[in-house]
């Protein structure tokens, strides 16, 4: 089985890959991990700011990486923002089957409540740089973007509107 993970930042991709990974010995890979890769080798000239074109870029790659894992009868768990909307295009009903799509969104509330929070656990699992353009209005534009995006697209969202860590253990434990 292959999990895909997204969701706008900060909202816990990460968090549930380490968590489903520790549950159910899954290997996961994060997208920011190949995007850095890439970009440190020298092979290509996208900076970590370009998230615009970085979708285009490394969509190809993950989406052969899936193709593959399912070939090979393989679980992964593949966590990262760069899935693109319409990502089940790219599969066919031989790889459909095999994967489980879950989309993370903070609501404007839970965000107005929690921005403080949502900042603090920023680094649970992976050492984040200080990032002086986070802001409450920031996170509820991008997880704004993602919902409407994959929800035009015809996939459910997790929407998190309450308790974070509830919401997170409930969906862990139906996996």
């Amino acid at each position: 089985m292959i999990t895909l993970i997204t969701g706008a930042t900060h909202c816990g991709k990460t968090y549930l890959a380490q968590k489903l990974m520790e549950k159910n010995k899954t290997p996961y890979l994060s997208i920011d991990h190949l995007k850095m890769g890439l970009i440190r080798s020298g092979n290509t000239d996208l900076t970590p700011e370009d998230d615009d074109r970085l979708t285009s870029y490394l969509w190809p790659v993950v989406r052969e990486i899936i193709k593959t894992a399912i070939e090979n009868h393989q679980s992964l768990i593949i966590e990262g923002c760069y899935i693109p909307f319409d990502w089940r295009k790219d599969f066919d009903d031989r790889y459909l089957p095999a994967v489980r799509f879950i989309c993370l969104a903070f609501t404007d509330r839970y965000i107005d409540e929690h921005f403080k929070d949502i900042k603090a656990h920023g680094s649970d699992i992976e050492k984040r740089l200080y990032d002086p353009h986070l802001s409450a209005d920031l996170l509820k534009r991008e997880n704004r973007i993602i919902e409407n995006g994959f929800y035009k697209a015809g996939e459910k969202i997790i929407s998190i509107d309450d308790d974070y860590e509830s919401s997170l253990n409930a969906l862990l434990e139906k996996m």
